[in-house]
C-alpha cells in the first residue's frame, strides 16, 4: 500500500469575510501571532510525512508562493547583523525535503473544482487535502492521524470529524456512520437543516483521498453558482470505496470566520507564553 506523501492545498478563495484585510494579502497570509495560516498548515503535513505540497490557487496569490520561496536578500542581511535566530526562522519556513508546486484554478468552481485541478500534479497516489482555515493545535499531526487510520484499515478515504452542536449542522457537511461499524461512513449530507441532520458529526477541513476520487469528481453535476462540490463526490464514492471517519486528538479553530480567527490567535499567543 502506498504510503501518503502528496498534499493539495485549496488557496484560491477571495477570502471576503476578511474583506478589507484581504483585499491585497491572502486570507491564508493572515497571521496567528506570528506565522501565517498556511505554514500552520504546511507543518502539519510535513509532521505526517508528507513531502509534495501542491497548491491550489489564483493569479492574484502570489504572496503565498513568495512566501515558501527563499529570499537570500532577507538572510544575507540577517546574517550579516548576526540575528541567527531569525535567520533559523526565514530558513525553516520550508520543511526540509519539501517540494512545492503552484496550480492556478482559472475560475472558483468550488472545493472539489480546486481538488480536480491538482489531479495531474497528484497522478495516480493517494493524498491529502488541508483546508488552512481549519487550524487545528494537536499534539501531533491531525492529517497523520488520518494517515495513520487509513494504514490500519489497508487503503481506503478518511475524512476528520469533530460533533458539533445540533443548530449548528447547516454550517458542515454531516456523516452518517454504520450501526455496526462506528467508523464506517454510509451517508454524507452537505449543509442539512438541523431538523433533517443525520447526526451532529460535522466534517472538517482535512482529508485523505484514493487517487479514484477525482473519476467521482468528473461526474459530479455542477450545483448553485457553477460550483463542484467535493461533498457530492465523497457521496457519490460511498459504493465504491469505503470510507472511514477519524476523532481526531486536539482543538479546532474555524479561522475563515473572525470569531474563530481571534480565538485562534488568542489561544496560541497563551500557548507562546503572552499574557492576555
Amino acid at each position: 500500500m502506498q504510503p501518503v506523501r502528496k498534499a493539495v492545498f485549496p488557496v484560491a478563495g477571495l477570502g471576503t469575510r476578511f474583506l478589507p484585510a484581504t483585499k491585497a494579502i491572502p486570507k491564508e497570509m493572515l497571521p496567528i501571532v506570528d506565522k501565517p495560516l498556511i505554514q500552520y498548515a504546511v507543518e502539519e503535513a510535513s509532521r505526517a510525512g508528507i513531502t509534495d505540497m501542491v497548491f491550489v490557487t489564483s493569479p492574484s496569490k502570489k504572496a503565498i508562493e513568495d512566501h515558501f520561496r527563499p529570499c537570500p536578500k532577507l538572510e544575507a542581511e540577517l546574517e550579516k547583523k548576526g540575528k541567527k535566530d531569525l535567520l533559523k526562522l526565514v530558513r525553516g519556513i520550508c520543511p526540509k525535503g519539501a517540494s512545492f508546486t503552484f496550480i492556478e484554478q482559472d475560475a472558483p468552481l468550488g472545493l472539489g473544482h480546486a481538488v480536480l485541478c491538482a489531479q495531474k500534479a497528484i497522478g495516480n497516489n493517494p493524498f491529502a487535502v488541508i483546508l488552512p482555515d481549519d487550524l487545528v493545535d494537536a499534539p501531533q499531526s491531525c492529517i497523520g492521524e488520518l494517515c495513520e487510520a487509513r494504514s490500519r484499515c489497508s487503503g481506503g478515504n478518511v475524512i476528520a470529524v469533530e460533533d458539533v452542536p445540533k443548530e449548528e449542522t447547516s454550517k458542515y457537511g454531516i456523516a452518517s456512520l454504520d450501526k455496526n461499524e462506528p467508523e464506517l461512513v454510509v451517508g454524507l449530507v452537505e449543509k442539512p437543516k438541523p431538523e433533517n441532520a443525520p447526526s451532529t458529526l460535522a466534517v472538517i477541513g482535512r482529508y485523505v483521498f484514493e487517487p479514484d476520487i477525482f473519476e467521482e469528481l468528473k461526474k459530479v453535476k455542477p450545483g448553485v453558482g457553477g460550483e463542484i462540490q467535493l461533498t457530492d463526490a465523497m457521496a457519490s464514492s460511498l459504493s465504491s470505496t469505503p470510507m472511514r471517519v477519524c476523532r481526531f486528538k486536539g482543538r479546532r479553530f474555524d479561522c475563515g470566520s473572525k470569531q474563530g480567527f481571534i480565538a485562534a490567535t488568542v489561544h496560541f499567543a497563551r500557548k507562546a507564553g503572552f499574557t492576555i
